[in-house]
């Protein structure tokens, strides 16, 4: 018997999980549903027209470095909160604590690998008043890479709360009989969907292939739709993207009512995410998805 999605997630997903929701405030309760992987972005670069030769051209043109020593411009990082943040009793100088969710691929040398930590902080807190919102000044700004801290400048593409997150990792369809659970088709948030472990990823109206589902996370080139200010490839850097739970062109908030980004840090000021909520008490938890882009 079939079961609809909604139907298949109650199924699956713990209940420690669901009271993880209740309580992220409370402290950083680690939230771990996805399995590792070691990404390989080379088969994705060759099958999108690049090569080594189309990279250096690109670095010669003024195209991003792919070198350990620096986070190119353009990469996306996605990453998993690993603390909470609530809008009532946000501080300046709180650390928020994160970790890279996928594999990063820097085009053809190694990048971040999942589970690296990822560090920011809030710059202000103005709660409401007078029929104004509570707003919140955070920005993430250091990234451990191989051990080493690195400074980084990173706007905010998209944000997912943890149980959209948790349903992206869920198959559309429940398996039927003998059909490996693997194989099953998953929605990315924001539309696109990944057809089983190493199969392809396709865009949200079908239309065309964007890129490859890995296990735990999709590699594949970042788009940017018509109506909103996410943006595709930046500095000629055309390589695939680890897009993790999220679509091609996922851009905004999913699954966080009463939230709204006034600043997303994509102009200036360059780095300076600024959220907002009607909604005094409005948290972002333990376990909620972000695609942050190295501005």
């Amino acid at each position: 018997m079939k079961h609809s999605r909604r139907e298949s997630m109650l199924l699956v997903v713990p209940v420690e999980v669901i009271f993880l929701g209740l309580f992220s405030c409370l402290g950083a309760i680690p939230l771990r549903a996805q399995t590792g992987f070691r990404g390989i972005a080379d088969e994705l670069v060759t099958s999108s027209g690049s090569s080594a030769s189309a990279r250096q051209t690109a670095a010669n043109a003024g195209g991003p470095s792919v070198g350990t020593d620096r986070i190119p411009r353009g990469a996306i990082l996605p990453v998993v909160l690993r603390s909470a943040l609530c809008f009532d009793k946000a501080r300046p100088g709180q650390v928020l604590h994160g970790e890279i969710a996928q594999d990063v691929p820097f085009g053809s040398s190694a990048g971040i690998h999942k589970g690296a930590r990822v560090e920011g902080h809030a710059l202000e807190a103005t709660p409401s008043g007078n029929g104004s919102a509570t707003t919140v000044k955070i920005q993430f700004d250091k990234v451990n890479v191989g051990g080493q801290w690195m400074p980084v400048v990173t706007d905010l593409r998209a944000i997912a709360g943890f149980m959209t997150v948790i349903e992206a990792g869920i198959p559309v369809e429940a398996p039927a009989e003998g059909s490996p659970y693997n194989w099953l088709p998953k929605e990315q948030i924001g539309g696109d969907t990944a057809y089983g472990v190493g199969g392809p990823v396709r865009s949200a109206d079908g239309s065309k292939v964007i890129g490859k589902f890995l296990g735990d996370g999709v590699l594949g080139q970042a788009s940017a739709k018509e109506g909103t200010p996410c943006r595709g490839p930046l500095d000629h850097n055309n390589n695939p993207q680890a897009l993790w739970v999220f679509s091609s062109a996922a851009c905004g908030i999913y699954g966080i009512k009463h939230l709204e980004i006034q600043h997303a840090g994509r102009t200036d000021p360059v780095g300076t995410i600024v959220l907002a909520s009607h909604v005094r008490n409005l948290k972002l938890r333990d376990g909620d998805g972000l695609l942050l882009r190295v501005n």
